[in-house]
């Protein structure tokens, strides 16, 4: 492949910053990805899935310096964990990567079109988005996820990691850009950030022009810096305060198990429920069982004042509770804790999720058909599940292959984010001899 040269003159690339090098050489590669066929994307990402399998010793060595890294400097096993790479799961990335070449392409689909009453031909079609930076933490999977989505989508993407997974990126980085490179793409679709500092991450975030958007993934602080602090344009993905609320008709058992599932199946992930509210006339009935099943899974409950008066009105009450705080509503744990409360309406459940909610998931459990759909109407946020798990709200098990993030905004993106929200779209005009 030629080298991309920079567009404007007396401004010497080899005096570019590493950030600005990377991104220019983004942008050409960006511009030879627009055109291709799904064959071609399809071929590299077969050819990744392929790589990473054949180099999985390469990569899990790499691996193995990040983990120790962070083990010595007192790191939580929950956040090492999230880092570990092992030879499952490296094989379960690269079954992902075959999902996303089985999807559709979304580029050059039509979104709506119409002949105009004076002839001309006029369609909306899915481009792609261009350059796209990635900003994320310690779960080096996303490298392989963010890379296979782009590709496919017609994206160049560069990728800035945390210095915890310095050395998992930087193999898993080398791994895809020796596939796609041999697969006939330009090895500059996919590129490591340069710069292991704060410095890197800041420039990045300025490269407005070279950078079309950015998408940070991560916790409350680090999306909190990109969006406020970034001259690039910001997919925002949030944080997850979700909230399960079990309603006066709910079914008991039924409410256990989502409620479990949501808070214990996995609670260092955005999905997880982090904030249990419970109708005034159930409680009688549901709480001690919750209660129960809550502290079993090792979860620590941080309670209001009506939800403390079961425990200590329960004989040998297993559960671990101690005083919620204003804070407790607000907050995402992501470990073993939920905020839980009790309500006297459904209105009173979703004023509470309007206050607190940060716009990721909530769910109520319910046998009422009025009940379900009044809370689907009122409440605002990307995901509304009704009887079913907040955990379901995730890109894979929308059928999307993997995702990019999920959004909690309204613009453009919105929840889990697959290919079709890797895309702008352009209008393409087709008149004979025309003129207004």
């Amino acid at each position: 492949m030629t080298s991309l040269t920079p567009p404007f003159s007396g401004l010497p690339y080899d005096n570019l910053s590493p950030v600005a090098q990377a991104a220019y050489r983004a942008r050409g590669a960006a511009a030879t990805l627009a055109p291709l066929p799904r064959a071609a994307k399809d071929d590299a990402l077969l050819a990744i899935a392929d790589a990473l399998e054949v180099r999985t010793a390469e990569i899990i060595e790499a691996n193995g310096k990040d983990t120790a890294r962070a083990r010595e400097a007192g790191t939580s096993e929950s956040i090492v964990d999230r880092l570990t790479l092992t030879p499952e799961r490296v094989r379960a990335i690269a079954a992902d990567v075959r999902d996303v070449a089985g999807l559709p392409d979304p580029v050059g689909e039509v979104v709506r079109g119409s002949t105009l009453p004076n002839g001309i031909d006029l369609r909306q079609v899915r481009v792609p988005l261009g350059v796209v930076g990635i900003i994320y933490e310690a779960r080096p999977n996303v490298t392989v996820d963010a890379a296979a989505l782009c590709l496919k989508s017609g994206n160049a993407v560069l990728l800035r990691g945390s210095s915890s997974a310095y050395e998992s990126n930087t193999a898993l980085v080398r791994v895809l850009r020796d596939a796609v490179h041999g697969a006939g793409l330009p090895a500059d679709a996919v590129q490591l950030v340069p710069g292991d500092n704060r410095d890197s991450v800041r420039e990045l975030m300025r490269a407005r022009g070279l950078v079309d958007v950015l998408i940070p993934r991560g916790g409350a602080s680090l999306i909190k810096t990109v969006v406020e602090e970034s001259t690039v344009p910001v997919i925002e993905t949030g944080t997850g305060n979700c909230h399960v609320y079990v309603d006066a008709e709910a079914d008991i058992d039924m409410a256990v198990d989502i409620l479990i599932n949501s808070k214990a199946q996995r609670p260092s992930v955005c999905n997880a429920a982090e904030t249990l509210l419970v109708h005034a006339d159930i409680a009688d009935a549901f709480l001690p069982r919750a209660l129960d099943a809550l502290a079993e899974a090792g979860v620590t409950v941080h309670a209001d004042e009506r939800v403390i008066g079961y425990v200590e009105g329960t004989d040998g009450s297993k559960a671990t509770v101690v005083p919620a705080t204003t804070e407790d509503w607000e907050t995402e744990y992501l470990s073993y804790d939920i905020a839980a409360g009790i309500v006297d309406s459904l209105e009173q459940a979703v004023e509470h999720i309007r206050l607190w909610t940060s716009g990721h998931t909530e769910a109520i459990v319910t046998t009422s058909q009025q009940a379900a759909r009044r809370f689907t109407q009122l409440v605002d946020s990307t995901t509304v599940a009704v009887n079913a798990s907040t955990r379901f709200t995730d890109g894979s098990q929308f059928g999307f292959g993997a995702e990019i993030g999920i959004s909690t905004q309204k613009l453009h993106a919105r929840g889990p984010m697959g290919l079709p929200e890797l895309t702008s779209t352009k209008y393409i005009l087709t008149g004979d001899g025309h003129t207004r």
